[in-house]
């Protein structure tokens, strides 16, 4: 069963400049995605999907693979990732190749591991699955959440206003790190959470969404913690 990890690197982000390339404890934050993409050993082909020369350069010094450019149309801030990666499997056919898994793994995920794209590839083909994905638990519950109405505080569901936590049902949210697909599912359903998906649940320690500079530091201190490698207090 041949697979393609698809690591998607447009260069537009506006909340953090260059955000896909800025460094992140001393490399490149896209690195951490492409080496452990390379480092899984379960991909025919590791490539970055990007419009940007300057990210295409250091993709292909990683290791990974620019075959073609990102089109316009799947470079603006509308695009989803689900276009993007339609777009790159598309391309791949005009060529005459074709893939039976996919893995959309995004560029500013460092805490995604060769170790666990072995797990989602091998959840996938054992359970005969859509896509697996990782997830985190919300840490507060969201039926316990309060909402702003006419300059007042109310619970958003009033019936949990005395239930205990430990008593709700507990919410998931994705994690912000990879789809691994079934191609086929894909081209029918043609996104990326599908009928048949299985989570794999993370702990909150590897888990950081980072869309401000007030991300970044968190996910740098993260990583440090779990991996031990000290935050460089200049990096801004």
């Amino acid at each position: 069963m041949s697979s393609v990890a698809i690591i998607t690197a447009r260069g537009g982000s506006k909340r953090i400049p260059r955000k896909n390339i800025k460094e992140f404890l001393g490399k490149p934050i896209i690195e951490y995605s492409i080496e452990a993409a390379l480092k899984s050993g379960v991909f025919d082909e590791v490539m970055v999907s990007t419009e940007d020369e300057e990210i295409a350069e250091i993709a292909r010094k990683a290791g990974a693979k620019v075959p073609f450019m990102r089109s316009a149309k799947t470079s603006d801030d509308h695009a989803t990732s689900a276009e993007v990666v339609m777009e790159v499997l598309e391309e791949y056919k005009k060529c005459g190749e074709e893939f039976d898994y996919a893995c959309c793994i995004y560029p500013t995920a460092p805490f995604v591991t060769a170790q666990k794209l072995q797990k989602a590839r091998n959840i996938l083909e054992e359970n005969n699955a859509d896509t697996v994905m990782p997830v985190v638990k919300f840490s507060f519950p969201p039926q316990r959440s309060v909402i702003m109405e006419n300059g007042y505080l109310k619970f958003k569901w009033p019936e949990h206003e005395l239930t205990r936590s430990q008593d709700l049902e507990p919410f998931f949210h994705d994690a912000g790190q990879f789809y691994f697909i079934k191609a086929g599912s894909f081209w029918t359903q043609k996104r990326l959470l599908m009928e048949k998906t299985i989570p794999i649940e993370m702990e909150e320690m590897e888990v950081q969404d980072i869309d401000n500079l007030e991300d970044w530091k968190i996910a740098e201190v993260k990583y440090a913690v779990r991996y031990g490698k000290e935050p460089d207090s200049s990096d801004k």
